[in-house]
């Protein structure tokens, strides 16, 4: 509705002059008492509101922050008129649910009149039941509504119910809209449920009626306000959904919010009152002057930089061209060049996602914003840009800007009907409706994914061999998104996957990873991720079970070995290239941009001895010697090469300098090329404009990119031309090439990617002898829907299948179903044994399909000889050390550090278990700079996070008498009185310490 502006244009044309102050404090999945937020510890609108929710939604889902509730917004707001929208996501309860909703509600109304957010009387309530459900099943795969609509009524009488009373106003909205949609000349909604453009200007009518009376609006100036109102909805949302708000009011918010964040909050809200003027300006046919009244709003003090200028961590000072090339290192035998930078192409700046499009073209996702907009800079202009080599030369020459005005442009995907992109709260689909390479329509697909952390928000997109896209979204966050199939919420790390063909999201793996940049997948459609803040990479299909709301599913192994971990990686892909060595195909490939500064190989062969993998470390395939060099994600092109961007940033680290520091960049990115000289290049095989059978045969080729961007063209094309000559394809396979059964795995996913599951392919699939290819079809099967009616059949049959990796795509893919048939099948594929990989999807698996948590894992035990308080501090300590983005984090949970990222270890280090004041002062204020620790000397290019506004003195002694009595180590406590001491002795301390400080100060015995 925000995005519409159509009923506050109503209302403002009705009543010019009673100058109107409106908000739209809406938020997807709402309910009248359940309204979680990432940085409000609490997700109950009133008090009680709890005992309506006795599900998983109680579930403590560990947020934290100050961010203030609804009741102190409308407090702040002196909200005299609310309209309340509820009953959508709640009609997904059905009857049973019905009863409870009228309690809920019933509260709701009795708390809010109870209220007097104007500081005189209670405010004006009118309820709006939500619309009816418009049945868009012919032309595309979606619910019909007949089911969604009886429970719609039920939910819509009981609300007419509660209203009556209780006195309040009641608007009906879905009887109307079923009217509407019975003789309206066009859609009212994108995809059922969500209303459209049009459907917005008929709802804004019915509510401006309804609520406050059938007056002639003037439609004079009505293009003029509304551009007015959707400036001033664009601002209201950057102040109540304020991007990066985990620094303004979360959990990081110290060390550095308090330095600027209140201050742009004042200043967005004094921005946002100036609009409401310019409404009112417009209503007379003025238009007025923003930049002018912006000017006078309050000045933002300045950021000072807290980073310090090494040469052994980076300067502000870039490298450009071949100075920048020289020292990018490959791996003997290949080759590295410059496609790219922004010298040539400024567009080229903070470059963050790449892919490759079906006519061989290079995109690049750029956001030159992040971490978000600023309130007093220009509106943001992140980008989609097309780079094209013309000439041959391995050079861009040409750039074309594809879309504009975007705002963070973390992730983006193709499909047929446009391009995906993340922007912030919703998953848009830019189309180019003239062919002219340029975006010129925007279509809100989903709304209410959380953006409360920017650099965590949906991201890192990619497709498995549907076209269904993965996306991966990062700890600290909540997520509420309403779908046609109910709402999808998620917490604290995981992926999504999006079916564009059934417009049908589902949070497919919940697991505590901080942030997931990088998933991928096999030839075989294994899809794996990388960590990112942590140092693992591992295999999603495990922790793919159904999730339970505030709760991680468990998280799969590890496969990286100890000695090649390093944090943080971003972007994942496999070796799939001719013009590559024969005998690293398959390899996987991980970015790191700390520390190790490069691209590393490892190799990704299937375990004999469990459903699993085992990966060996076999080479560093890039590494550079630039310490601002910081490769973010990479792709194989259509010739085989392997292409990578580089985010090129002195300033790394989120919690260590302030979201605002001068350093952050926002000018500099380069795209490079890898080669493999001795071998010849790829010739790329023709995909935009091929025939449907030269398509097919695309299929067969070794470059799992190639097939990639085939499947995708394979979906633009007709349905049904496409299937009849797959099925004339299939008839013609060489049976006894030995990649038999993985061309008709290619096919089962055409067919899939179509949304027409051929179900004697699937079949055939699920008794191949090559147990991969079962397991694919088992995956197939997971999302098939409604499409193979003995579905539970044949997961059962697949269920008792001799190898553990077909066992465990059965059971992850009975998690999801109906309890009736999902128990049983998790309880069969458990017969013949669970190997380390199956054991605790099986178990949380049954539990979230009999409704209940997986049990708790026990602390490790902490072997010390301290006692009482002593050892209260260290157990308080420990749960510290272990919080995300604090200790654990880069020193690891066992604290042996990771040598390959320059983080130091704490176990057996004289810095921890020496001098106490030391200890404090670097715990106190960080620490930047060269160390040696152990004998080994580590850059300290990511500045230690300084804790002393984190944590109190007592927090600061409890962790700190942890590192020093575990991991081996026994020294003497740390007390909350020594750590007040050293605080006010340094309370004038600026900046880092660095070792040579501290040393000089408290050298070692």
């Amino acid at each position: 509705m925000i995005h519409f502006g159509h009923f506050e244009t109503e209302m403002q044309l009705r009543y010019p002059h009673d100058s109107l102050f409106i908000r739209n404090m809406g938020d997807g999945g709402n309910t009248p008492g359940f309204r979680p937020h990432s940085s409000r510890k609490s997700p109950w609108a009133f008090p009680g509101a709890e005992k309506f929710h006795q599900n998983e939604l109680s579930n403590n889902s560990n947020s934290v922050g100050h961010f203030p509730t609804e009741d102190e917004w409308l407090t702040e707001l002196e909200a005299d008129v609310i309209i309340a929208f509820f009953g959508y996501s709640e009609s997904f309860n059905g009857p049973d649910g019905l009863e409870n909703y009228k309690k809920e509600l019933q509260a709701f109304i009795e708390h809010t009149k109870n209220q007097k957010y104007n500081g005189r009387s209670a405010p004006q309530l009118a309820l709006v039941s939500p619309i009816a459900f418009e049945d868009l099943s012919d032309e595309m795969d979606l619910p019909n509504g007949v089911d969604e609509n009886k429970n719609l009524k039920l939910y819509t009488d009981a609300m007419r119910e509660v209203a009556a009373q209780d006195s309040v106003l009641f608007v009906d909205a879905f009887e109307p809209s079923k009217n509407w949609i019975a003789t309206a000349e066009q859609h009212i909604t994108n995809d059922g449920f969500q209303l459209n453009d049009f459907g917005y200007k008929k709802l804004a009518n019915l509510l401006v009626d309804e609520i406050f009376g059938a007056d002639k609006a003037s439609n004079s100036n009505k293009k003029l306000v509304q551009d007015a109102v959707n400036e001033k909805n664009w601002f209201w949302h950057n102040d109540f959904k304020i991007p990066n708000g985990v620094h303004a009011y979360g959990r990081r918010y110290d060390p550095f919010g308090p330095d600027n964040y209140p201050y742009e909050i004042e200043k967005i809200k004094q921005m946002t009152a100036i609009r409401d003027t310019a409404i009112w300006q417009a209503l007379n046919g003025k238009k007025m002057d923003l930049a002018a009244a912006d000017s006078k709003t309050r000045e933002l003090p300045p950021v000072e930089t807290n980073y310090k200028v090494s040469d052994k961590n980076g300067t502000p000072e870039y490298l450009y061209g071949d100075d920048a090339l020289a020292k990018i290192n490959v791996a003997p035998g290949y080759k590295v060049e410059m496609f790219a930078s922004e010298q040539d192409f400024p567009d080229l700046a903070n470059p963050v996602q790449i892919s490759f499009d079906n006519k061989g073209r290079l995109w690049v996702g750029v956001m030159p914003s992040y971490p978000h907009y600023k309130p007093g800079d220009s509106k943001p202009d992140d980008k989609l840009l097309i780079l094209e080599d013309t000439n041959g030369d391995n050079k861009a020459d040409k750039q074309t800007v594809f879309a504009d005005g975007l705002h963070l442009t973390i992730g983006f995907e193709f499909a047929p009907e446009g391009v995906y992109v993340s922007q912030g709260t919703n998953l848009v689909l830019l189309k180019d409706t003239d062919g002219d390479d340029k975006a010129d329509e925007t279509e809100v697909i989903l709304s209410g994914f959380d953006d409360h952390d920017t650099h965590h928000a949906i991201s890192a997109f990619t497709t498995d061999p549907s076209g269904a896209i993965y996306m991966g979204e990062g700890v600290f966050l909540h997520t509420n998104v309403e779908t046609a199939y109910g709402p999808v919420r998620a917490t604290n790390g995981g992926f999504y996957r999006y079916s564009p063909q059934q417009h049908r999201l589902e949070r497919t793996a919940q697991l505590s990873i901080p942030n997931p940049w990088g998933i991928a997948f096999d030839d075989w459609g294994q899809y794996f991720f990388a960590h990112t803040s942590g140092p693992d990479m591992t295999w999603m299909m495990p922790g793919a079970i159904l999730p339970r709301y505030g709760q991680a599913s468990p998280n799969p192994q590890n496969l990286i070995e100890d000695k090649h971990r390093v944090r943080p990686t971003s972007g994942l892909e496999f070796v799939s290239s001719s013009h590559f060595p024969e005998n690293i195909q398959g390899d996987l490939l991980i970015n790191n941009t700390i520390g190790f500064l490069g691209t590393k190989q490892h190799t990704m062969v299937d375990d004999p001895n469990s459903a699993g993998y085992l990966s060996k470390h076999r080479q560093d395939l890039v590494f550079s010697d630039d310490k601002n060099f910081r490769p973010v994600d990479m792709e194989f092109a259509p010739d085989g090469s392997l292409y990578f961007i580089d985010w090129s940033n002195v300033l790394i680290g989120h919690m260590q300098h302030n979201a605002r520091d001068p350093l952050r960049d926002h000018a500099h990115g380069r795209v490079y090329r890898v080669t493999y000289p001795s071998k010849p290049l790829v010739t790329p095989a023709k995909v935009d404009g091929a025939t449907i059978e030269e398509l097919l045969e695309n299929l067969k080729l070794p470059e799992y990119r190639t097939r990639y961007r085939t499947r995708r063209e394979l979906r633009a094309r007709d349905k049904n031309e496409v299937l009849t000559k797959l099925g004339e394809w299939v008839s013609k396979l060489d049976k006894e090439n030995e990649k038999y059964e993985h061309h008709l795995l290619e096919a089962l996913w055409v067919t899939w990617g179509l949304n027409d599951i051929d179900q004697n392919l699937l079949e055939t699939l699920l008794e191949a002898d090559d147990f991969k290819a079962r397991a694919a079809a088992v995956g197939v099967l997971r999302f098939s829907g409604n499409q193979v009616p003995n579905k539970a059949k044949l997961l059962m049959q697949s269920a008792k299948d001799d190898h553990p990796r077909v066992r465990l795509a059965t059971l992850v893919a009975a998690s999801w179903m109906d309890k009736e048939d999902g128990i049983p099948i998790v309880t069969e594929a458990g017969k013949k044994g669970l190997d380390q990989w199956m054991k605790r999807p099986y178990e949380a698996a049954l539990a979230h399909l009999n409704d209940h948590n997986l049990g708790e894992e026990p602390k490790e035990t902490i072997e010390t000889s301290l006692k009482g308080k002593e050892l209260e501090l260290l157990l308080a300590g420990q749960e510290i050390y272990e919080r995300e983005g604090f200790c654990a984090t880069c020193h690891q949970p066992d604290g042996k550090g990771l040598e390959s990222s320059g983080f130091p270890p704490l176990a057996a280090s004289e810095w921890v278990t020496g001098n106490q004041d030391r200890l404090i002062k670097l715990t106190l204020k960080g620490m930047i700079g060269p160390i040696e620790v152990n004998g080994k000397k580590f850059p300290g290019q990511v500045p230690m996070t300084p804790f002393g506004g984190m944590l109190n003195d007592e927090e600061v002694a409890s962790v700190l008498t942890f590192v020093r009595n575990s991991f081996g180590n026994e020294a003497s406590v740390i007390t909350p009185d020594m750590v007040k001491k050293v605080r006010e002795k340094i309370k004038d301390k600026q900046g880092f310490y660095t070792s040579d400080e501290l040393l000089k100060e408290h050298p070692f015995k």
